[in-house]
């Protein structure tokens, strides 16, 4: 352990600038003016890892983003780790909520702040500067196998194909990724279950053109309006979702289940407070954690048409548009899910409107069980930095692409993430602590090495 955070202190200002190279790369997947900062993001990636160590690093092209790929194989006999992580990030809108330019890092009150600070860039980034911190103290214990994309944030649609194409170049014994939260520094956690994504775009359409709303409100349904009315009809006031058949394949936690996780420290008040709002909301009969967790949910995550620019102008809107994403748990598939919404849609909707729903992009959802050799390995590195057990938790959160790891190259994934709900990730002032930058690079390691121990022990 010494050696570790020797080398920590020694080099902290060199990771942080390195870190804000990365984070300075504007690299929003959703945006296509970004494509050549997509490049730039996947480069840097491809370089850093090549200066940590790896003996092989390159980058693969896909239909989308590059895919950055690099390996140190110490010996064929000890265990391969496969660590992923993603470039992209999230668009920065709305940009004048920013207290900072959001590529531009700044440290205050001990966080770092920027978009990506902490999804994905300071997160993935510990996983390389640990990686460095193994092969230059010479304490690498097995093998190791980096697997970064730039497509996480809008649905990670070719690294599915990137996988079952390198599958073999990807073997590996276990997944590890950075890129989930724990309840916090006191009560560490790990995150043993995600939650599905099914993100959908409905378009409204109304008269053939924008129209005077005197001389033709009343008259023609505004799309703007029959498009309120549908949304605020897909959930009751009980916080349901009223889709047919959209609870058919949810699988309830039993009783017992939820009293372990109820466990976990959670202050509501503290909760309200940082959000700013002074009433919780969700589907009755569940607490707010539960809600989150092992719960579906229906979101409008953007909603738009007509006049929205300063100041005034008239007008019955030709078209109204929403996004709306929906977030499942184990057992319900996303291509059903989107199947039963647009049909839905479709059946709701006014005959003085036109309706088009688009599926833009889903996941699985993703349970992780707590008694293989990778949970003991990285409970037992917490608990050695932290000072204390970790507990495991559900997050509510999604990571598309880690279900399709398991069923393509058929190993688990430990999600061993060192955000904090209150890291913003997605919002503006996104922002991840300096200590648990840094308390994670101390803690990977030892994951590794408990891993590594672990699994050559039970092959003795």
């Amino acid at each position: 352990m010494e050696h570790i955070r020797q080398y920590i202190a020694e080099h902290k200002d060199r990771f942080l600038q390195e870190l804000f190279g990365l984070i300075r790369i504007p690299s929003v997947s959703s945006v296509a003016t970004h494509k050549d900062d997509m490049i730039k993001a996947a480069e840097y990636w491809r370089k850093t890892l090549r200066e940590a160590g790896c003996d092989r690093s390159e980058l693969f092209l896909t239909d989308g983003n590059p895919i950055v790929y690099g390996e140190k194989i110490k010996d064929s006999a000890l265990p391969t780790i496969l660590v992923y992580g993603h470039y992209d990030v999230m668009p920065v809108d709305p940009l004048e909520l920013w207290e900072s330019p959001p590529f531009k890092p700044e440290v205050r009150n001990g966080r770092i702040y920027a978009r990506g600070a902490d999804d994905d860039k300071g997160q993935s980034f510990m996983q390389a500067k640990a990686f460095e911190l193994m092969v230059r103290t010479g304490t690498l214990p097995c093998n190791v196998k980096f697997m970064i994309e730039g497509e996480e944030e809008v649905g990670s649609m070719n690294i599915g194909p990137f996988i079952r194409k390198y599958k073999d170049m990807l073997k590996s014994d276990i997944i590890l990724v950075s890129d989930t939260s724990m309840i916090s520094l006191q009560n560490p956690s790990i995150t043993i279950g995600l939650r599905g994504l099914t993100y959908m775009e409905v378009e409204v359409t109304g008269p053939n053109i924008d129209l005077h709303s005197g001389i033709f409100g009343g008259a023609v349904a505004n799309p703007a309006n029959a498009l309120a009315r549908m949304i605020a009809s897909l959930t009751d006031d009980d916080g349901r979702i009223t889709i047919l058949g959209f609870y058919d394949d949810v699988v309830e936690i039993s009783r017992g289940e939820r009293d372990e996780m109820a466990k976990a420290p959670f202050d509501e008040a503290a909760y309200m407070k940082n959000l700013g709002v002074e009433e919780l909301f969700g589907e009755a009969g569940f607490t707010a954690k539960e809600r989150t967790g092992i719960r579906p949910t229906l979101d409008v995550n953007g909603i738009w048409g007509g006049y929205t620019a300063e100041g005034t102008k008239t007008v019955l809107p030709s078209k109204a548009w929403a996004k709306i994403s929906m977030r499942l748990v184990p057992n319900q598939d996303y291509r059903k899910i989107g199947e039963l919404f647009a049909k839905h849609l479709q059946s709701i909707a006014p005959k003085s409107v036109k309706i088009k729903v688009e599926m833009l992009h889903g996941g699985q959802s993703y349970v992780s069980p707590i008694d293989t050799i990778a949970y003991q390995a990285a409970g037992r590195a917490i608990a050695e930095t932290f000072g204390t057990r970790p507990i495991p938790v559900r997050s509510g959160g999604s990571i598309p692409i880690i279900p399709d790891f398991e069923e393509v190259l058929g190993v688990k994934t430990i999600l061993m993430g060192f955000g904090l709900e209150s890291d913003a990730c997605h919002s503006p002032n996104e922002s991840y602590p300096l200590e648990n930058f840094f308390r994670g690079i101390e803690t990977i390691p030892l994951f590794y090495r408990y891993f590594t121990e672990m699994y050559t022990g039970s092959r003795v």
